[in-house]
């Protein structure tokens, strides 16, 4: 079903062959600026939302602080497991559901890994227990496509080969949602599978609304990687950096 078509597509080892190719060193030094940025204390538990692998909480538990990882994909957290540490941690969880309380002192949900659920009620959901899990007076990370950006930059059908398997992927989008269809097609495959990604359009300002539901405030904008100063139209990327107020 496209409502939970992240359940079985995030499951799927074409999705992480399709996105393998990600740039590790971007996120790489992205991490460094931030830490730098916000100067988290030395012993500073930090919660990776949405951690897939693992690959963005393995760089912040390399600089010495207290990870926890969390994903709702049963593989990518069995991979993340591998390089489990005393101080990295993965768990299978539903960012909607609650968890820990007045437990971490950042959290963070990197790349767009945000606005896959079909109600806002279970967004506000996903928000509430992130911060609901942070402590009094910490912050919230969160990196987002910006729509109007994203728009602009639409490709309506392009196609991939990796390996054995080509991906057919068309693009698309209406007032409150981007949709991005994915045709498999693989010798190893009696038909062609097809999978559809639909992400939120969700701007600065519906941020600020939800975030003030939850008791967040957000104290920093950014438009991209490098901490440029942010612009609705023109900036690839929204970077929101939150407190919690109560």
């Amino acid at each position: 079903m496209l409502d939970t078509w992240f359940k079985d597509w995030f499951n799927s080892p074409y999705y992480h062959l399709l996105y393998a190719h990600r740039d590790e060193q971007e996120a790489a030094t992205f991490i460094d600026k931030l830490i730098k940025h916000l100067q988290p204390a030395t012993d500073a538990k930090m919660l990776d939302v949405a951690c897939g692998k693992g690959r963005h909480s393995m760089q912040l538990a390399a600089n010495g602080f207290d990870v926890t990882g969390i994903d709702l994909s049963s593989e990518s957290i069995e991979v993340a497991l591998q390089s489990e540490t005393n101080n990295m941690h993965f768990y299978k969880h539903d960012m909607r559901l609650p968890s820990w309380i007045n437990y971490f002192d950042i959290a963070f949900n990197f790349f767009t890994s945000f606005g896959y659920f079909k109600t806002q009620r279970e967004h506000d959901n996903a928000i509430r227990s992130i911060v609901t899990s942070i402590k009094p007076n910490g912050i919230f990370v969160i990196d987002f496509l910006n729509v109007q950006f994203s728009s602009d930059k639409e490709v309506a059908e392009t196609q991939q080969q990796i390996g054995s398997t080509t991906y057919t992927i068309n693009k698309w989008s209406d007032d409150k949602h981007f949709y991005k269809k994915i045709l498999v097609e693989d010798i190893a495959l009696l038909k062609p599978m097809q999978y559809t990604e639909k992400v939120a359009k969700f701007s600065l300002q519906d941020f600020e609304n939800m975030f003030k539901k939850q008791g967040l405030k957000i104290k920093e904008v950014f438009g991209n990687y490098n901490f440029a100063e942010y612009n609705a139209t023109t900036s690839p990327r929204l970077i929101m950096i939150a407190q919690k107020i109560k």
